[in-house]
Formats: structure tokens, C-alpha cells, sequence
């Protein structure tokens, strides 16, 4: 006795993805993560960038406050303004604060340089400072301050 089936329709026999279907997947989710990585990445040093400049300007401040009751700003130093040589913040350093040579009695620069052996090294901005007199300035020329 011969018992003869009927043949199978094709949407009986696909029970997954083709290769093709697979390899279109894989590209798209390449493409955005290769999109998404840099973007993500830029973020975060542009965060950590914002800090620094908390810290510039924080420390400027504790300058002038010492400028006001001293009327010079010699005889300050930045372990005075946090307790340490470095900003208060916890967590990991990703930039060195401190003075462009020394403060004189009528001027001080404050800067921020960015970790040689942290992520933040690439950022666009570079090295920051501030002054006496409130002048912001970046490696990079413009934008660094703005956002």
C-alpha cells in the first residue's frame, strides 16, 4: 500500500529567517550603533566638560572672595578652596584644575586640562581657563563655553 501526501505549500516549509533577511538585520543594526557610539560618546565628555567648568568658575569665585578680604590674590591655592589639590567631586578625575603659573597680587589664570589617560584627552575643547577678570577661553575656538 503506497500512501501518497499532499506536497507541502511554501508557507509550510518556512519556519524561520533566510539568510538574506539575517544579513539585512545585522547591517541595520550596525549602522545605528555606529551612528549611536560616537553620539553617545560626545555626550558624555560634553557632561564631564560642563564639570570642569563648574569647577573653573567655582574656583574664580573662591578667588575673588579671597581678593575681597586680602585685597591681592597671592597667598591663595586651590587646596585652601576644596581642602585638596583637586575638585571636591567624587568619582573619577578627568581633569586637573589648577593655576596657569602663579597667582600675582593682581592676577590669577585657573585651568582645567583634560586627563591624558582618560576618553576626555579627544575632547574638542581641549584645555580651559578662566581668569581675573572673567575671560573664558578653550583650545578649540569657539563653542566651548556656550553649551
Amino acid at each position: 500500500m503506497n500512501i501518497r501526501r499532499a506536497p507541502m505549500t511554501s508557507s509550510a516549509r518556512q519556519s524561520g529567517f533566510t539568510l538574506i533577511e539575517l544579513m539585512v538585520t545585522v547591517v541595520v543594526i550596525g549602522i545605528l550603533v555606529a551612528i549611536a557610539v560616537p553620539s553617545y560618546q560626545d555626550s558624555v565628555r560634553k557632561g564631564r566638560r560642563g564639570q570642569a567648568k563648574a569647577d573653573l568658575v567655582e574656583a574664580a569665585q573662591a578667588m575673588e572672595r579671597y581678593y575681597t578680604a586680602n585685597n591681592q590674590y597671592s597667598g591663595k591655592a586651590l587646596k585652601d578652596i576644596w581642602g585638596s589639590d583637586r575638585s571636591p567631586r567624587d568619582g573619577k578625575q578627568f581633569y586637573t584644575v589648577a593655576f596657569k603659573g602663579t597667582p600675582t597680587a593682581r592676577e590669577f589664570t585657573i585651568e582645567a586640562k583634560p586627563l591624558t589617560t582618560t576618553d576626555q584627552a579627544t575632547d574638542k575643547c581641549g584645555t580651559m581657563s578662566i581668569n581675573q577678570l572673567g575671560q573664558k577661553t578653550a583650545e578649540a575656538s569657539t563653542g566651548c563655553w556656550d553649551n
